[in-house]
């Protein structure tokens, strides 16, 4: 729970409505606005320019500055310095692999690259001139029709294959999509 708070008095409502604040790890301090609608009021945010839309300790964006962090990490280092798989466990670890991780990993998600030859079809269900991001958004989709075996979010291990079978996948389909 937070310490700090703000109070916000609106005419009309009796009292005032006190609204926890929170530090981020990195920009400015976040009100939650969450018991406005206890009192049947939003916010407005023309723009989506003042508003946190989760929380993360993966991602941090600043569009107005152009960063982009992931784990910490600039994008641009991250582009630079790191080829696709050890982003990713980055993304998935919280940090870059040792030479020994990379090498299980690596070998982990070559087990995970088939794509089944029925995924195949979903492409031919597109307009020939479909953009490819479009495209990869609906086969991605389409995954968890083919792998029954581990669709429980709350099974940390379910969790783990997903995002290795996905990983595997994802430069197949993209090569698929274009």
């Amino acid at each position: 729970m937070s310490k700090r708070t703000a109070s916000l008095s609106i005419e009309g409502i009796e009292g005032e409505i006190e609204l926890p604040v929170y530090s981020g790890s990195l920009g400015p301090d976040v009100v939650d606005v969450g018991a406005l609608t206890g009192q049947g009021m939003f916010t407005f945010d023309p723009g989506f320019v003042s508003t946190a839309a989760c929380e993360s300790e993966i991602t941090f964006i600043d569009g107005g500055k152009g960063i982009l962090l992931h784990r910490g990490y600039p994008i641009d280092q991250l582009a630079a310095h790191s080829d696709y798989l050890e982003t990713c466990y980055l993304l998935l670890y919280g940090e870059l692999p040792t030479a020994g991780q990379k090498k299980s990993f690596e070998s982990m998600v070559r087990n995970h690259t088939m794509v089944h030859e029925q995924i195949r079809t979903f492409f031919n269900g597109f307009r020939r001139d479909a953009h490819p991001m479009a495209v990869m958004c609906g086969v991605v989709g389409a995954l968890s029709a083919f792998y029954h075996d581990s669709l429980d979010i709350a099974d940390e291990h379910h969790r783990e294959v997903a995002a290795y079978r996905l990983i595997a996948k994802m430069p197949t389909l993209a090569a698929m999509s274009y």
